[in-house]
């Protein structure tokens, strides 16, 4: 017998936060959090541009896990044009400096998952995952359990990554 999911009931207060207390909208939450009149702090959102906008992942890998996305709701990587597509590659340039300013990690990862049958899972909304990663920094829960154990609430992870993202030298 293998565990599939383990509950974490605190990610249901984070999506009621976001959406109004309904679920995930039936358009996109993506679009919601973004368009969502909260506070970034709440709503999670390190980071705004013109088109593209950065959210710390509700479901993350590993502390600092952050998400770069266009605001306009499209699912396809061909879809990203122009200003848009030079944004959200400035947005994840920047989120890897971020990152990396924040927690100092041994490595970063950043991907796409296009597709639910590639692991996306909120597949009409195109976003760039960005992540610290240590050596070694998996351990028996996520063998045993596929769960993940991180040091640090959620509000500490954004508090980081906004204290890390305006630092940067201009030119990042």
């Amino acid at each position: 017998m293998t565990l599939d999911r383990l509950w974490a009931g605190w990610r249901s207060a984070y999506m009621d936060s976001v959406t109004g207390g309904e679920g995930p909208a039936p358009d996109c939450v993506f679009c919601d959090i973004v368009a969502s009149s909260l506070p970034a702090e709440e709503s999670l959102v390190v980071w705004r541009g013109d088109r593209c906008a950065a959210i710390l992942n509700a479901y993350p890998y590993t502390s600092g896990h952050v998400m770069v996305m266009p605001m306009r709701h499209i699912g396809e990587l061909g879809s990203v044009a122009g200003e848009e597509r030079a944004e959200l590659w400035d947005g994840v340039h920047t989120a890897v400096a971020a990152v990396t300013a924040a927690y100092h990690p041994e490595g970063v990862n950043v991907g796409l998952n296009l597709g639910r049958a590639a692991g996306a899972g909120v597949p009409g909304h195109l976003h760039v995952h960005v992540l610290p990663r240590w050596s070694g920094d998996s351990n028996f829960m996520t063998a045993v359990a596929e769960a993940r154990v991180l040091p640090e609430p959620l509000s500490r992870s954004w508090e980081k990554l906004q204290a890390a993202w305006p630092s940067l030298p201009a030119d990042v």
